[in-house]
């Protein structure tokens, strides 16, 4: 039984599980659709386009979103432009200048950690807002709060030292989305609360393994998630041990490689 991403949501967790086709997306049904991944919030839909690796765009009742946007600008042409870019560390798969300079318009906003802002051009700069760890912001009305990215485990620490770079929650039409950036599964990532989709990464050795992921998520319970950021783990693992817990978070399965 085939079972498309619109059907999903009309089908609610429950009445999927009990087709006994578990809580992940066909990554078929993603490929197929070509429109992106939509969810209804306050005032219209939150849409998700994955791109690759950490790199997506996402469309809002009130704009479009490009979060970390590297690689060539083509890649993101059939998209709207942006009007706000989030950057969440200097990584060159998270932030590229020759990039941001083809796809920054006018009107762009950018919002960065403190230290992708202190590499900005002048020109860039003046369309940039910087903030740190704990610190919030607000882009036409969308609050936006920079959280915690760091690694833990000794040999990961020179990847990504706390208090450098971050992650992102966003509030939109009364919904929160997180953006986790490169890290693990810190306390700060455990303690959120009320989030409706999070974006968590899993490689090793820069980031966390399936099952700190997985753990993590079990822990702060999202109702949606899109493992990103995992080149060579395994995303249907992390799907299979969330599946097990008692999260009830669905796995969204996103086209980001290949």
């Amino acid at each position: 039984m085939t079972i498309t991403r619109r059907e999903t949501l009309g089908l609610g967790l429950a009445a999927v599980t009990s087709l006994g086709l578990g809580t992940v997306m066909p990554f078929t049904a993603q490929a197929q659709s070509g429109g992106g991944d939509s969810y209804e919030v306050e005032g219209g839909t939150i849409t998700i386009h994955p791109i690759a690796h950490a790199s997506f765009v996402m469309t809002t009742p009130s704009m479009t979103i490009y979060c970390d946007p590297v690689g060539e600008a083509s890649a993101y042409s059939a998209h709207p432009a942006p009007d706000l870019i989030l950057i969440t560390h200097e990584h060159g798969d998270h932030y590229k200048a020759e990039t941001l300079a083809a796809l920054v318009g006018e009107n762009t906003r950018l919002v960065t950690n403190p230290a992708v802002h202190a590499m900005l051009s002048d020109e860039m700069k003046a369309k940039a807002t910087a903030i740190a760890n704990g610190e919030t912001t607000t882009v036409d009305g969308m609050e936006i709060e920079a959280v915690p990215a760091y690694n833990t485990t000794e040999e990961r620490l020179k990847y990504h030292p706390k208090g450098r770079d971050n992650g992102y929650v966003l509030s939109i039409g009364g919904r929160r989305v997180y953006i986790a950036g490169d890290t693990e599964d810190i306390p700060e990532m455990r303690a959120l609360e009320d989030i409706f989709i999070a974006f968590v990464p899993m490689n090793l050795p820069f980031t966390m393994d399936v099952d700190q992921a997985a753990s993590a998520v079990a822990e702060f319970k999202p109702a949606y998630v899109y493992p990103y950021h995992y080149r060579d783990s395994d995303p249907q693992a992390f799907a299979d041990k969330v599946a097990a817990s008692d999260a009830e978070t669905e796995v969204v399965m996103g086209p980001w490689y290949g």
